[in-house]
């Protein structure tokens, strides 16, 4: 039996009277300085593509204008989960084809997409010249949304990397299988190689019940606080829940094919943690210009 405590109570009769156009707050927003959250994983299959889109939509329906770059360039799968077909993708950009904002796709409840697409050279093939025009173009859209989600290709490379480097706030996806939780683990080494300020916050996905997703964390936080002295936040815990198989296949988000559901329910409580934190501490570590400039450093680390 499954009990739901006290805080996830009232997030249900909060989002029961949530409208996806919602205005929050002008006090609660972070005025001209989109939070960029870098959502990666230590290995593919681990369901970070979809926790990602369905966190987008969650934090939409709390009120926030939220884009999302598929940054897994030339194997982008985000589009798929929705059931979009974007005209143009980031291979329009890089041929100066398009400008950013003109590839930005319109995806359900007003959430905004920026499809890596297909037929593109990974990131890290790329010149620092080429680098160089794609954040400039990056850099027009912190202006224009209060969160950027970015879902980086599965692994340690250098693509990767340069996004974990650049952003102040990483959401880290496991799931409790042995093998996802030593790749997790090997991120979190190459991330202390370089930051060691990192706010990183686990997401365990398709556990069995609360006591899993609890031991899966405190394995993950205890060799990381001894090996690796950097402490983990919990983020919650995802159900395995049979909807998402079945929202996959819709090619509808869990969030809007099963809104009830318990996987729902626990994105929900996600998006209300992130979107219940310090504003200005937030700002301080993720603002979208302190970003760019991290991830042009890191970037040009590889050359």
């Amino acid at each position: 039996m499954i009990i739901m405590n006290d805080q996830a109570k009232r997030l249900r009769e909060i989002m029961k009277n949530a409208k996806f156009e919602k205005v929050p707050d002008e006090k609660k927003m972070i005025k001209k300085n989109a939070r960029v959250i870098t959502v990666t994983s230590g290995k593919g299959g681990v369901g970070k593509s979809n926790s990602t889109i369905n966190l987008g939509l969650a934090l939409r329906k709390l009120g926030y204008s939220v884009t999302i770059l598929d940054a897994d360039l030339g194997l982008a799968n985000i589009d798929i989960i929705i059931g979009v077909l974007p005209k143009y993708t980031l291979a329009h950009v890089m041929s100066r084809e398009k400008t950013l904002k003109e590839v930005i796709t319109e995806g359900p409840n007003g959430i905004k997409l920026i499809s890596g697409g297909s037929g593109l050279k990974n990131l890290a093939n790329l010149t620092e010249e080429e680098v160089a025009f794609l954040i400039e173009n990056l850099s027009s859209l912190g202006e224009n949304t209060d969160f950027m989600l970015i879902d980086t290709g599965a692994g340690i490379n250098n693509t990767v990397l340069s996004f974990i480097a650049a952003a102040g706030e990483i959401i880290l996806v496991t799931t409790p299988e042995p093998t996802s939780i030593t790749d997790a683990y090997a991120v979190l080494k190459n991330i202390i190689s370089n930051d060691k300020e990192k706010i990183i916050r686990v997401l365990i996905n398709r556990v069995e019940d609360y006591e899993e997703g609890a031991d899966v964390f405190n394995k993950l936080n205890t060799a990381s606080q001894r090996f690796l002295n950097l402490p983990l936040e919990c983020l919650g815990y995802l159900y395995d829940d049979k909807v998402v198989t079945k929202s996959v296949k819709l090619q509808i988000p869990y969030l809007i094919s099963h809104p009830k559901s318990l996987v729902s329910q626990g994105i929900e409580t996600i998006a209300y943690k992130l979107t219940n934190e310090s504003a200005n501490e937030v700002c301080e570590v993720s603002g979208f210009k302190k970003f760019i400039k991290k991830f042009m450093i890191s970037y040009k680390k590889s050359f």
